[in-house]
């Protein structure tokens, strides 16, 4: 089982998550009742959508991470799978997320996910996790 299917596997276990087609077109995606919060684009490039505010409040964390990338003016962050530890803080982030979400501004639209805007290197010693 790849990393990326068993972080899915963990979050369709939330209840306040559903799973489905990636709005993208590539994968599967997790959502809340309001908005698409995960898109599994591969075995382990996951996008994650956060709110503006999110991804400012913890920018100098989210960058200080190499498993983390952050694309200018998106508000999709993409966590990159190479060990177990990078499956709790995809999980930590859905969390963030899904409070964040709910207390969003209607008109702040999320707008497309990072898929093909990513170049995602591995890290050193990746696997070995």
């Amino acid at each position: 089982m790849t990393l990326a299917q068993r972080a899915l596997e963990r979050l369709e276990a939330w209840p306040d998550l559903s799973s489905g087609p990636a709005s993208c077109g590539t994968g599967r995606a997790l959502r809340s009742v309001r908005d698409e919060i995960v898109h599994f684009h591969s075995d382990r490039d996951v996008d994650l959508h956060l709110t503006r505010r999110a991804i400012q409040r913890f920018q100098y964390d989210l960058e200080g991470s190499s498993a983390i990338h952050l694309v200018p003016g998106s508000r999709w962050v993409t966590v990159h799978l190479d060990c177990e530890a990078d499956i709790d803080l995809l999980l930590s982030l859905v969390s963030i997320a899904l409070k964040a979400l709910q207390t969003r501004p209607s008109a702040e639209a999320p707008g497309g996910c990072n898929y093909h805007r990513v170049a995602v290197l591995p890290r050193d010693g990746a696997g070995t996790g």
